[in-house]
C-alpha cells in the first residue's frame, strides 16, 4: 500500500513527536517540584490546608515589629489586613526595614507563624544602593 520511504518518514515524525512530548513532560516534571509559590498573610489565613512544603510569604513589614535576640530576628509581615509571625535566624538584607516590602522563603508552623529559611527585602524601580548616592551626592 504505502512505499517504504513513507514509512520510514512516519515512523520518523513519530518518534520525533514522542521525544518532544517525553521531553517537555520531563521539563514540567522538574520544575514543578521547584516551584515555590508566593503567598499573602490573607491567602494563608483562607487556605484550608496545612503542608510542610516551602514558600513564600510577602507582605509589609510591620512598624514597631522588629525583635533581633543573638543569633535571631523576630518580625511581622502584613498585607494591612491580615498578619503572620515570622522567625529568621541567619543574615539579613540591607534593604529589610520597617514598613518596607519583604518576602520570606521558608516553612508555615501554623496559620500564624512561619519559619523563614531566606528573606528576601523589596525595593521599588527608584532604588539606588548607599553608596552610589552618596558619591552622587559629593559631586
Amino acid at each position: 500500500m504505502y512505499g517504504r520511504k513513507v514509512k520510514l518518514r512516519f515512523l520518523f515524525i513519530v518518534i520525533v513527536l514522542i521525544t518532544l512530548i517525553l521531553t517537555v513532560f520531563l521539563i514540567l516534571k522538574s520544575l514543578e517540584e521547584n516551584v515555590v509559590y508566593f503567598q499573602s498573610p490573607s491567602e494563608i489565613n483562607l487556605s484550608a490546608e496545612l503542608n510542610k512544603k516551602k514558600i513564600r510569604i510577602g507582605g509589609m513589614v510591620k512598624k514597631d515589629s522588629i525583635s533581633v535576640n543573638a543569633n535571631e530576628i523576630n518580625f511581622i509581615i502584613t498585607d494591612f489586613k491580615n498578619e503572620i509571625n515570622v522567625t529568621y535566624a541567619g543574615a539579613i538584607p540591607n534593604l529589610f526595614e520597617e514598613e518596607k516590602g519583604v518576602v520570606a522563603e521558608g516553612i508555615l508552623k501554623d496559620r500564624n507563624f512561619f519559619s523563614a529559611t531566606k528573606i528576601l527585602a523589596k525595593h521599588d524601580e527608584n532604588y539606588m544602593p548607599p553608596e552610589v548616592k552618596a558619591a552622587l551626592e559629593e559631586k
